[in-house]
């Protein structure tokens, strides 16, 4: 169940301190304390997984000026996996475009603060996580002998179009593994789910050195930022 959508879409660095304030009886928290220093809460509207990927990576691209310009041409270069599968370009190229004037933004002006702004814009915000959303299904599609064993449905075009493609459906491994594909991003997850004592960590693609970092609790993802030194209490 996702959380109430009281906050903003993405919040200011918090405290990581904060989850054992929300719950101080809960071991996985203090073991998150000793990895993590802060957090972002991210709004949970159904949209929070795509939304806390794509505001992670831009911000960690922030001091890195060619990076930022990499990914930008990698994203302009995405519309033609969308039309690869079929899509129309008139179906995304205006949110394409809000998504691409974002980057330039973020890359002239360099502010965190710039990155926080544009992301609690609802209509600018939205718009790249409808584009994500269309991409995502686009590389399923396109990638279908090995994703439609993954997918409960009558089909992987029918998955897409309930589950993927519209706002405020939560999204499932097989959507984080093709959008991380997609976009070619490492993922590391941590979750509090299960009945044991401990966090379950899992890494997307297995093995690969994470850049991003994702708190996943009772279906919903908040972005963690790790300490710089583990050892740090």
């Amino acid at each position: 169940m996702e959380m109430t959508d009281a906050i903003e879409f993405v919040s200011k660095k918090l405290d990581v301190a904060t989850l054992r304030i929300e719950q101080p009886e809960d071991e996985k928290n203090k073991e998150i304390s000793k990895h993590y220093s802060s957090i972002r809460r991210i709004r949970g509207d159904g949209n929070c997984f795509y939304r806390a990927l794509i505001f992670g990576h831009l911000e960690s691209l922030l001091q890195d000026e060619r990076g930022m310009q990499i990914f930008k041409d990698e994203l302009i270069q995405t519309g033609k996996e969308l039309l690869l599968a079929g899509f129309a370009e008139s179906s995304f190229e205006d949110i394409l475009n809000t998504f691409v004037s974002v980057l330039e933004r973020t890359e002239a002006e360099n502010q965190d603060s710039t990155l926080l702004k544009l992301f609690n814009d609802q209509s600018t915000s939205d718009s790249m996580v409808q584009y994500l959303r269309l991409l995502t299904s686009a590389y399923l599609q396109n990638h279908s002998d090995f994703f439609q064993h993954f997918v409960e449905a009558p089909s992987l075009k029918a998955y897409c179009t309930q589950e993927v493609e519209r706002m405020a459906m939560e999204c499932d491994h097989v959507e984080i593994i093709a959008l991380s594909e997609a976009l070619g991003l490492s993922i590391h997850i941590v979750s509090m789910e299960g009945g044991n004592e401990h966090l379950n960590h899992h890494t997307i693609p297995e093995g690969a050195m994470p850049s991003l970092h994702l708190l996943y609790k009772t279906a919903h993802y908040d972005i963690l930022y790790p300490r710089a030194h583990l050892g740090e209490s």
